[in-house]
């Protein structure tokens, strides 16, 4: 089963220094038929001023993945964690029983990254960081793990959660094909962050996501696309 999300129809604020779409209901955006994709609570596709950001804020008992699209983000927190990230580069965060954050532009250019929260399995962990600097190659006309349940040997993604989830990153150039298998009791919420692709006869753009539920795809590229995914258990 494949559902079509219009990134025109999504929530949105405009605060002059952000602007935010959001996948799911968020701050003054709520749709009560559109909280949450099985464990995945959060995806907030975020433009941020240079030299402007988020202060610091609490969080607790979330997974939270930041996957810079392009410009820096700039991360500090009360385990005293300080990292500024650039395109392609992945950051992680168990609040666990709370942590506070800043994420800020300080560069020159207008910052893209998605915000993404995940349910933990289990309430009450001890919070933790880390991120990763993927290398950009790694993704190019390939499905690229990202992260992984902390007890999933089989993946090969160096981030580990503290939930039933995989994500994988691709940049796909025009001219190549990339299959999705999303098999039996299992789901995926695809995102095209950049470019535009038919992906089994449904066109998407910038921005558009796509609801995947025990099912293959087959993703066509019509000019070069970058893709988020993040597959769980069927809900």
């Amino acid at each position: 089963m494949l559902r079509f999300i219009d990134s025109g129809k999504m929530g949105r604020s405009q605060l002059g220094w952000l602007d935010s779409h959001f996948h799911f209901s968020f701050a003054e955006y709520y749709n009560p038929q559109n909280i949450n994709f099985g464990v995945l609570r959060v995806i907030n596709d975020d433009l941020v001023q240079p030299q402007t950001g988020f202060d610091m804020h609490p969080h607790r008992d979330m997974e939270i993945l930041s996957y810079v699209v392009e410009g820096e983000l700039s991360h500090a927190d009360s385990m005293e964690n300080r990292k500024t990230l650039t395109r392609g580069q992945v950051q992680y965060m168990s609040a666990g029983t709370g942590v506070v954050h800043s994420e800020h532009n300080w560069g020159k250019e207008v910052l893209r990254f998605l915000q993404i929260w995940i349910f933990p399995n289990r309430e009450g962990r001890t919070p933790n960081y880390g991120d990763y600097p993927f290398k950009w190659e790694d993704r190019v006309n390939k499905w690229l793990p990202v992260a992984t349940a902390v007890d999933n040997e089989k993946s090969t993604a160096p981030i580990k959660i503290n939930a039933d989830v995989n994500a994988y990153v691709t940049y796909l150039e025009p001219g190549q094909t990339l299959d999705c298998s999303v098999g039996a009791e299992r789901q995926a919420y695809l995102v095209l962050i950049e470019g535009k692709a038919d992906i089994s006869g449904q066109k998407l753009n910038m921005r558009d996501a796509l609801e995947i539920v025990e099912q293959q795809v087959t993703i066509k590229p019509e000019e070069p696309s970058h893709i988020f995914m993040i597959e769980m258990a069927k809900s």
